[in-house]
């Protein structure tokens, strides 16, 4: 048989609260929809969810903006409270113009308004933060599943960002637990004989890109299950090595 994955969106997930056990209603789903997760399955979750469960949505009732919030603010559409929270959720300001903000998160990412928005959220005066570490959240999740099931899975933390030089967004993986999140064909040749010297792809990200087709933005499918993907199992996996280091970054 030729090479094939299949992709698989998780319905009936209810809309997740503060404390939820995520994991479990994911299961939980996954049995009640008829596609149980097996071992070897690559279960991606979109980090609304996540950061909905773990706290992570705040009310800008109580946000004071500063005055650099306020001046960054003016003339745009963007609440200054919002602009603040972006202001404190950054390491960096790595470029703002015309009201739009790149930033570098406390996790190492480059992404616009450090990784905050407001869609799919209730109220209309809240916002959503990334999970504080997505690794340990993925973690967490990969651990329910395995107490609930049995079986063992990786578990990506998914997100959408903006790509430099390409228009409209793609999905990326944030958080990882259970496998590599990259391949590596450094030292292998290729079927002319061509030696490899700096091909390594982020399966991660491809896997994050892929279950969007499933999960899109309106469709109230908070995950997917990646079914088929043969991933090199990883105990101490890290997102972390999807974040270029500034000394190798050109751009920076």
């Amino acid at each position: 048989m030729p090479p094939e994955v299949r992709v698989i969106g998780i319905e009936g997930v209810p809309e997740i609260q503060p404390n939820d056990d995520l994991g479990g209603m994911l299961v939980d789903a996954c049995h009640g929809q008829g596609t149980p997760l097996e071992s070897g399955d690559v279960l991606v979750v979109t980090q609304k969810v996540i950061s909905k469960a773990e706290g992570r949505v705040i009310n800008l009732e109580g946000i004071e903006p500063s005055a650099l919030a306020l001046q960054i603010s003016e003339g745009h559409r963007r609440d200054p409270r919002h602009t603040e929270m972006i202001l404190r959720e950054s390491r960096r300001i790595v470029r703002m113009d015309r009201g739009n903000i790149i930033s570098e998160t406390h996790h190492g990412f480059n992404c616009a308004n450090a990784g905050i928005d407001a869609s799919n959220i209730p109220g209309s005066d809240t916002i959503c933060l990334l999970p504080v570490d997505s690794d340990a959240s993925a973690r967490v999740i990969k651990q329910v599943v395995k107490d609930r099931t049995g079986v063992d899975v990786a578990v990506i933390v998914s997100d959408t960002f903006g790509r430099p030089w390409r228009n409209a967004a793609a999905n990326v993986a944030i958080g990882v637990a259970g496998m590599n999140p990259l391949l590596s064909y450094v030292g292998q040749e290729d079927v002319h004989g061509n030696m490899m010297y700096t091909t390594v792809i982020a399966v991660a990200d491809e896997l994050a890109a892929t279950s969007e087709l499933v999960t899109g933005k309106l469709l109230r499918v908070p995950a997917a299950i990646v079914r088929g993907y043969p991933y090199e199992p990883m105990e101490d996996a890290s997102i972390q090595a999807l974040v270029r280091d500034p000394d190798k970054d050109l751009f920076r």
